[in-house]
């Protein structure tokens, strides 16, 4: 009796690694973003911590006063003073106007176009983090065989989410009449397209620049001197694709922490905006003018989208890649796990020492885990190092045509 209940414990493993570690921490960091993060969001803490300046747009009061005008009491003195009740107010373009600032704050969030989206997106993209990372440490401590690792579940929904925001703001540029998102969207998107077409079209021959034949040859000569010096070569092809890794994870950390910068700048829009209004001869009706102004503000959130989604995608790729390339996060790995997957991730134990009480169950949970092992074999690490590696590849090129082309119109297009 008692023999035979060793036997069902030993049994009991490949439950364990269904509903294990990684199930529980889900779950927990679930119920986190349930019930702790709408009370410590990340995402509005970058915008309302106070660092963050807005320009207020002017009353049609202050506007009176500053262009010298009165509010008449009849339509005669309205008349007089050059403002008629069934026209706009308008006034000089060289108005002496300087802008208010107000920090953002929590209330101001609530006017904000794509705020939830936006809040939604780093608040989860934090917490899918926080799970990847704890995920990692328990491989590399349990080091589990016979589990599939959840935290590839959740990078997945992180770029869903992010590539979900992206189509919703292309389609609010889409629906907007009165400025040049539409076209920007209908250029940029004819740009990669061509740019795509014409990677798949043109040979290797002329897209290999020579870094692998260089890098080789570098390799060579640096072992050969090192050599020399009675010292060994450090630096191996996976210690080369690790040092990747951590490159692109670093800037986009970089890139995260300039994010407040970015956004100041593209606030700042708003007194420049006046600036370059005063420079301008003519006329401007106040509610134009107070749109011109308020629009920077309304659309704080969007711009941010605009920064954040690429970044994420960035990022989770490369974890991604991580991951399922079976690359180490390591300098010096000790060990190259490109070891091919064994047909069957269950010792034969299984299926004889498993007790008739609940041997349905267990005989489930083998299905499950060989049929997740035959997978393992069809998608293997190579298959996966070179899909993400082109889409890493790809969204970093992506992003950096679009800051390079952002800082070449700020520079030279705009400059009066």
């Amino acid at each position: 009796m008692w023999r035979g209940a060793g036997r069902g414990r030993m049994g009991e493993r490949p439950v364990e690694g269904v509903i294990g570690v990684q199930l529980v921490l889900t779950m927990v960091m679930a119920s986190v973003i349930q019930k702790i993060i709408p009370h410590y969001s990340l995402a509005r803490w970058l915008l309302c911590s106070g660092s963050l300046r807005w320009y207020q747009h002017p009353t049609e009061e202050e506007l009176r006063i500053l262009a010298g005008k009165q509010r008449g009491k009849s339509k005669k003195d309205r008349k007089y003073n050059g403002h008629i009740e069934s026209k706009p107010l308008t006034i000089p373009k060289d108005i002496d106007l300087h802008l208010e600032t107000k920090s953002v704050t929590e209330r101001d969030t609530i006017a904000l176009h794509y705020f939830p989206e936006y809040q939604w997106l780093v608040d989860f993209t934090v917490a899918a983090t926080v799970v990847y990372v704890m995920t990692e440490a328990y491989y590399s401590i349990v080091k589990p065989s016979q589990e599939m690792n959840i935290s590839v579940v959740w990078c997945l929904l992180v770029l869903a989410f992010a590539v979900k925001v992206l189509f919703s703001l292309t389609t609010h540029y889409f629906k907007v009449e009165d400025g040049g998102e539409r076209s920007v969207c209908v250029t940029f998107g004819f740009f990669f397209f061509v740019k795509a077409m014409a990677i798949l079209i043109v040979t290797e021959n002329y897209l290999e620049f020579g870094l692998e034949s260089g890098f080789s040859n570098f390799s060579e000569s640096a072992m050969q001197f090192l050599e020399k010096q009675g010292l060994e070569s450090q630096m191996s092809e996976d210690t080369f694709d690790t040092v990747r890794l951590w490159i692109v994870i670093l800037l986009c950390a970089l890139r995260l922490g300039m994010i407040r910068h970015h956004l100041q700048a593209y606030l700042n829009l708003a007194q420049k905006s006046v600036d370059q209004m005063k420079k301008e001869a003519g006329r401007i009706s106040v509610v134009d003018l107070q749109k011109m102004v308020a629009r920077v503000f309304y659309y704080l959130c969007v711009i941010a989208l605009q920064y954040v989604a690429p970044l994420v995608m960035l990022l989770h790729t490369t974890l991604l890649l991580k991951t399922l390339g079976n690359y180490s996060w390591g300098i010096y790995p000790e060990l190259n796990s490109d070891t091919p997957v064994e047909n069957s991730l269950l010792p034969s134990s299984v299926y004889s020492e498993s007790p008739p009480a609940d041997g349905k169950m267990k005989v489930t949970v083998v299905q499950i885990t060989m049929a997740l092992g035959s997978l393992k074999n069809i998608f293997t690490p190579l298959l996966f190092r070179g899909l993400l590696s082109f889409f890493t590849w790809w969204i970093a090129a992506c992003l950096f045509s679009t800051s390079l082309f952002g800082l070449f119109y700020h520079q030279y297009l705009t400059v009066a």
